[in-house]
């Protein structure tokens, strides 16, 4: 558990020290989020039905924008080769990646959404469900995007490929949340079944994901 956790400080850490890549990851979500408004029109109650959608989307696409450097630079100086010859599963070094991913772009997102779905004139009703979904899903991008960096780590245009691999894989999760959303928001629905549904994409993304990463680093470094 200390080597576990170790990992995850040095990540943070490090995140920190590159603290330009969170606002970047952050100030992409909400410039993004803003040029909606210009496409469809600044009528209140077209913006008010697409605003919780394009929130979630545009998370979506932020998380993106950090995950090529999420194994790179260890793949690069070596870092990656001691990891796996070290006293933690790679398994866990996995998951700790995934984790640190999270805590450095997926909650600054969920701090931010809030702002976003103001500008795009949400509902206010919406910012609730909107925050639980975004809490739910971001864990699920972060660890699909784990896997996605471990599976075009060394590979030539690695950053494309990864865009290519995993938007696909995180449209499920974006229906899922959207519904939790939508479904909390309709006074005669119960939004139980979506919330467990989401949870459970998260349960079994954390069961899964680690061993196809892990298995994915061992296939980059051989």
């Amino acid at each position: 558990m200390s080597a576990f956790l170790a990992l995850l400080k040095r990540d943070l850490v490090l995140s920190y020290r590159q603290g330009i890549d969170a606002w970047v990851v952050v100030l992409f979500f909400l410039a993004a989020g803003i040029l909606f408004p210009f496409a469809i029109g600044p009528e209140p109650n077209a913006l008010m039905r697409v605003s919780t959608g394009v929130v979630l989307s545009m998370a979506a696409l932020a998380a993106l924008l950090s995950l090529d450097r999420l194994y790179q630079g260890d793949f690069e100086d070596g870092s990656l080769d001691l990891m796996v010859l070290g006293p933690l599963p790679l398994e866990l070094t996995a998951l700790a990646k995934a984790l640190a991913h999270w805590l450095s772009t997926g909650l600054p997102l969920l701090i931010a959404a809030p702002l976003l779905a103001l500008m795009l004139n949400a509902p206010s009703e919406s910012y609730g469900p909107m925050l639980l979904a975004l809490a739910l899903a971001t864990p699920a991008l972060s660890l699909l995007g784990g896997l996605g960096a471990a599976l075009t780590l060394g590979s030539r245009r690695g950053g494309i490929l990864l865009t290519l691999l995993i938007l696909p894989l995180y449209v499920p999760v974006l229906i899922f949340a959207a519904g939790l959303i939508s479904r909390s928001l309709l006074l005669e629905d119960d939004p139980t079944g979506a919330l467990l549904l989401l949870s459970g994409v998260d349960l079994g993304l954390l069961a899964i994901t680690p061993w196809a990463t892990a298995a994915a680093l061992r296939q980059a470094l051989r």
